[in-house]
């Protein structure tokens, strides 16, 4: 049985922090129904969305859930969602700060209506603090949280991560939280708030970066590239090979002393390096002999040679070359799915429980595509009520 198996959640999330984190739990067995405003959450709408309105981020993030079309700035719309909220056991949201409060659709309005409901709240700064309230995007934390200022080269400008790892880090914190206060109800039968500022969720990746400014009284560099954040491990970065680029690190004495038995290379033998301190003093001359003997071999011709002898490395991919990546196609948490309509591409679960079967993602609803099953299966309304709702631009 999926380990959520019976847990209700409605989502009013937009863009990827909430709508991971209900992916998530879907996956883990939830019945998540994704609310969505009258124009459709924001990633129907990108300029390479197909004319249906779906995109390969939409598909990704809301495989999986039901969709519901109610507009939450009218009153009658507010009032179907609170009757939502009754019998749910999750509501997850990261509208713009305060809009659920404007709303009358706040934690606190919802507890008396339903004490069992946990209400699970993302935002950029969380509800308190100095920059509380503000709005925030990916980018924006980046900005304002040094991830920027630490990625890229010190010669470079601040550069942002590739990835969106902030939204997606303070998904992964969400269902943390979720989680814990659905196993807390079990205990004391009551539900509560749970907030994750994207900022908060991000600060911990920082740990080397802040570790190597403590340590050298603010006199290294902020961007230190492909080598380690804090300056601290050495050899640690992507040195050429013949054919491209292949990341290698050794973060003690033996992967050293193994990989300078590998190399073979009489000046990897210098007195300098014989400590971790002497190879960070010195690690431009280390990289310099790391990468004379990379150079000499294929990217993947390292890793293998590496890999045997248990020192970290691995060959540095495209992204056309990982998504043909037998591993991560057998992991499938990155899948292509196919149904009558056609190919399209979604996302697995990177939870693995070993009594609790992933749950299999459908395809990405329409907007709006199950309002009207979940208004009779879930509130009982009649064909009547229902056109009703739809007449007043509530649905």
């Amino acid at each position: 049985m999926p380990a959520l198996n019976g847990v209700k959640v409605i989502c009013v999330g937009q863009f990827y922090f909430a709508p991971y984190c209900s992916m998530l739990l879907a996956r883990l067995g939830a019945d998540v129904i994704k609310i969505e405003a009258p124009a459709g959450d924001p990633y129907r709408r990108l300029a390479t969305a197909a004319e249906d309105g779906s995109s390969v981020q939409f598909s990704m993030l809301n495989s999986g859930k039901r969709a519901m079309r109610l507009d939450l700035k009218n009153p009658d719309g507010q009032a179907v969602l609170r009757r939502l909220a009754e019998t749910a056991d999750v509501l997850i949201q990261n509208l713009a700060p305060g809009a659920m409060d404007r709303y009358g659709l706040g934690y606190e309005e919802l507890a008396k209506i339903n004490p069992q409901l946990i209400v699970a709240s993302g935002s950029g700064f969380g509800s308190f603090g100095p920059y509380a309230g503000q709005p925030a995007m990916d980018l924006t934390i980046q900005a304002r949280t040094a991830v920027m200022s630490t990625t890229g080269f010190m010669e470079g400008p601040p550069t942002r991560t590739g990835p969106s790892v902030v939204d997606f880090m303070g998904g992964a914190h969400l269902v943390g939280g979720v989680l814990a206060a659905l196993y807390q109800r079990e205990h004391t039968g009551r539900g509560q708030h749970v907030e994750v500022a994207l900022q908060d969720a991000i600060l911990p990746s920082l740990t080397s970066n802040i570790a190597g400014m403590a340590h050298s009284e603010n006199s290294m560099p902020e961007r230190t590239g492909n080598r380690h954040g804090g300056m601290a491990v050495v050899p640690y970065n992507a040195y050429r090979a013949r054919d491209g680029w292949v990341t290698v690190l050794c973060p003690t004495q033996t992967h050293w002393d193994r990989l300078c038995d590998i190399m073979g290379d009489p000046d990897a033998k210098d007195p300098r390096f014989d400590s971790m301190g002497g190879r960070c003093d010195h690690v431009d001359d280390v990289d310099t002999i790391v990468e004379r003997w990379t150079s000499t071999h294929t990217k993947q011709e390292v890793a293998d040679l590496l890999q045997n002898t248990g020192i970290p490395t691995a060959p540095v991919i495209d992204l056309a070359e990982l998504m043909v990546d037998p591993h991560i196609a057998e992991r499938g948490v990155l899948r292509r799915m196919s149904d009558d309509k056609g190919s399209w591409m979604t996302l697995g679960s990177p939870l693995f429980l070993s009594d609790s079967p992933i749950v299999e993602p459908t395809r990405a609803p329409g907007l709006g595509a199950d309002t009207d099953q979940i208004l009779l299966e879930e509130l009982g309304m009649s064909a009547e009520e229902i056109e009703k709702l739809r007449s007043a631009g509530a649905i």
